[in-house]
C-alpha cells in the first residue's frame, strides 16, 4: 500500500473511476428485471380483461341453459295443469297440487339475481319436484341441453 490510502480508499478510487461504465452495466443488468416487472403488469392487465370477457360469455351461456331448462319445466307444468283440470277426480287433484307447487317454485326462482346464494339449491329443488311430477304422471323425463337442440322426450 504505497499511496497510504488503505484498502477502503483504494476501492473508493476504483469505484469513482469505474462509475460511468458501472452505471451502464447496472442498467443492462437491471433491464431484465425492469422488463420482467413491466411484462408482468401488462400480462396481468390483459389477463384480467380476458378473464372478465370469458367469464361474461360463460355466465351468459350457463344462464341461458338454466333459463331454457326452467322454461321447459314451466311450459310442461302449465300444459299438464290445463289437461288435468278438464277431468277432476281425487287422483288428478293430487297431481294438480304437485303441478301448482312446481309452478310456484319456478315463479319464485330469482332469474334476475345471479348472486343469489341459494340459486343452485333452489334449482335442484325444482328439478326434484319436476321428477316427482313426472313420476306421478307416469312420464319418463329426459331433459337434455346441447348445442344442437334441447328436448324433453316422453
Amino acid at each position: 500500500m504505497p499511496s497510504g490510502r488503505g484498502f477502503g480508499g483504494a476501492m473508493a478510487a476504483v469505484a469513482a473511476t469505474a462509475s460511468p461504465s458501472s452505471d451502464m452495466f447496472d442498467e443492462i443488468v437491471m433491464a431484465e428485471e425492469r422488463f420482467h416487472g413491466e411484462g408482468y403488469q401488462e400480462g396481468y392487465a390483459e389477463g384480467s380483461h380476458i378473464g372478465v370477457v370469458e367469464g361474461r360469455r360463460y355466465g351468459s351461456l350457463h344462464g341461458a341453459k338454466i333459463g331454457s331448462e326452467i322454461g321447459c319445466y314451466l311450459g310442461f307444468a302449465l300444459t299438464w295443469q290445463c289437461l288435468l283440470q278438464k277431468c277432476m277426480d281425487e287422483k288428478n287433484s293430487k297431481k294438480i297440487r304437485a303441478l301448482d307447487s312446481l309452478i310456484r317454485m319456478i315463479q319464485k326462482f330469482p332469474y334476475e339475481d345471479p348472486t343469489y346464494d341459494k340459486l343452485q339449491e333452489d334449482l335442484e329443488k325444482i328439478r326434484g319436484k319436476f321428477k316427482q311430477v313426472c313420476s306421478m304422471l307416469n312420464i319418463q323425463s329426459d331433459f337434455r341441453i346441447s348445442t344442437e337442440r334441447s328436448s324433453l322426450t316422453f
